[in-house]
């Protein structure tokens, strides 16, 4: 991933430093393993330990090195490792092992450690999510269908949904990582032709991982499922982003994310204050999707396997869990300085004549006694009246014959339109909300 969408965080997880690392325990641990069970010397073991290589930026020069002339990147690893350790304990370095053995029991490792960081990610985006939301229950605001005024909610009630469908994605990384904290040492094809399973078993014991049926890889469904997990978040990060630049268009202006001392809108107009925010994440999104695409299809490999995921996997991996936790903390830091406007919120309601309680007037109708087919007429012509004519829909309506003026006080009480949320608060309510700031 480019340094602009990197962190940290994810960096430490997925550097070459941090890959050789992981290569490197596997095998000290896949020798102790060994030992264990009597094939290798309990002594060669240990000095394999005490020998081995520190695998920092040197480490990787020299295994790069070496690969230039191996044209194999982990049996230029192993010559490394190899000379660093010496005769003749390093001779068991490897011993009985396929590459896919020590890559792929890494790579999942290495994507458990992530999906840790994505979810700390998802309960931190939650938290703040609840706070705005309960911040701006009351907050009445015009709810849009097709772009089109349709009837009262909240703004907070708007941010509660989004914080569900966030829980949702937390549920997803928190399956995606059960999924992939898994791991195989059996060999060439799976069959440990060459390997005990016991050695397996004290390398995933002593990794926290699982170990699973595999050919000579660990199956790809798990990999997608994982990525999906990642363009889930992307999707939904999307969806509260585009919800935010459409209330930050000029002709709506409900909210405006956080503009800070010296930041710049445009180059050109100096008066622009841009959604900087919410279209980049919107954009790597897109990332995210396309990625997921390319993980769906290295799950069909050819017969035992094959490298043709492999290069994909070197970018999308990394790329992706890079994206998805850059978007979630890109939104959090939005939505902590995202400016609320009540007061356009309330004036964009009042923009439409009144016209926003058609329903309850139809409804009002039909309970007086009116026939639905009646009632949504009468509704209607005054409704496109008030359209037409930019005039006031309940004036037009008390001064129909057809109308009874005593069903409009309650078809007209905005707390009428608005007496349930409590449903959708309750279920906010019960989320289980924890973030790393406390």
């Amino acid at each position: 991933m480019i340094p602009r969408y990197s962190t940290p965080e994810m960096d430490a997880v997925w550097s070459d430093p941090a890959r050789f690392g992981r290569w490197l325990e596997v095998e000290l641990l896949a020798t102790e393993g060994h030992a264990a069970v009597g094939v290798v010397p309990a002594e060669d073991a240990m000095a394999c330990r005490d020998r081995a290589p520190v695998t920092d930026d040197s480490f990787v020069q020299a295994v790069l090195d070496r690969e230039a002339v191996t044209d194999h990147d982990v049996a230029a690893f192993v010559d490394v490792v190899q000379t660093e350790i010496g005769p003749p304990a390093s001779s068991w370095i490897h011993y009985g092992l396929t590459s896919s053995d020590v890559v792929d029991t890494a790579l999942c490792w290495a994507m458990r450690d992530a999906a840790d960081l994505l979810i700390e990610a998802a309960d931190d985006l939650l938290a703040t999510l609840v706070a705005l939301a309960r911040t701006h229950r009351d907050t009445v605001m015009i709810g849009r269908t097709h772009g089109v005024h349709a009837e009262p909610t909240t703004f907070g009630a708007k941010v509660a949904l989004w914080a569900l469908q966030v829980d949702r994605d937390r549920d997803r990384l928190r399956v995606a990582r059960e999924r992939i904290a898994v791991m195989k040492l059996s060999g060439a094809v799976g069959t440990y032709s060459n390997i005990p399973p016991e050695v397996e078993r004290h390398v995933g014991d002593a990794l926290g991982l699982a170990p699973v049926a595999a050919t000579q890889v660990v199956a790809r469904d798990r990999h997608a499922e994982y990525l999906y997990a990642c363009a889930s978040v992307g999707a939904t990060c999307e969806l509260i982003a585009v919800e935010l630049r459409h209330l930050q268009r000029t002709e709506v202006r409900e909210v405006q994310e956080g503009f800070k001392v010296g930041q710049k809108g445009s180059s050109a107009m100096p008066h622009k204050r841009n959604p900087i925010s919410a279209e980049t994440i919107s954009g790597l999104a897109r990332v995210l999707r396309a990625n997921l695409s390319a993980g769906l299809q290295d799950v069909a490999l050819w017969h035992e396997r094959d490298i043709s995921h492999s290069s994909v996997e070197r970018i999308v991996l990394p790329d992706s869990s890079q994206l998805a936790y850059y978007v979630m903390r890109r939104l959090r830091r939005l939505l902590e300085g995202l400016v609320v406007f009540p007061e356009r919120m309330q004036a964009n309601l009042d923009a439409s004549y009144g016209l926003v309680f058609s329903q309850p007037v139809l409804l009002s109708l039909v309970q007086a006694g009116a026939s639905r087919d009646d009632a949504y007429r009468i509704v209607q012509r005054n409704a496109m009246r008030a359209w037409d004519e930019a005039c006031d829909f309940r004036t037009l309506l008390e001064a129909d014959d057809d109308v009874d003026d005593a069903v409009l006080d309650d078809a007209f009480d905005l707390a009428r339109s608005l007496r349930h949320l409590e449903v959708v608060f309750d279920q906010l309510d019960g989320l289980d909300v924890t973030s790393a700031d406390g």
